[in-house]
C-alpha cells in the first residue's frame, strides 16, 4: 500500500472537537509536524475531513 506524508499547516484552535480528535488520531500535535501514514481508505477519509488544516504529499 502507498504511503502519504501529512503535514499540519493550520492551527486546531477554534475548531470543532471532532476535527481536533481527527488530528490527534493521525498523530498530529503541532503546526508543521509531519507524519507518515499508509494510504488506506480510513486514513484518506480522515485527511479529507480536515483537508483545510493539512497538506498531503505522496511518498515515492
Amino acid at each position: 500500500m502507498a504511503k502519504i506524508k501529512i503535514k499540519q499547516v493550520r492551527s486546531k484552535i477554534d475548531r470543532p472537537e471532532r476535527q481536533k480528535r481527527t488530528l490527534a488520531a493521525l498523530g498530529l500535535k503541532k503546526i508543521n509536524q509531519v507524519v507518515e501514514q499508509e494510504a488506506t481508505p480510513q486514513i484518506l477519509g480522515m485527511v479529507n475531513a480536515i483537508k483545510h488544516l493539512v497538506e498531503v504529499e505522496e511518498v515515492k
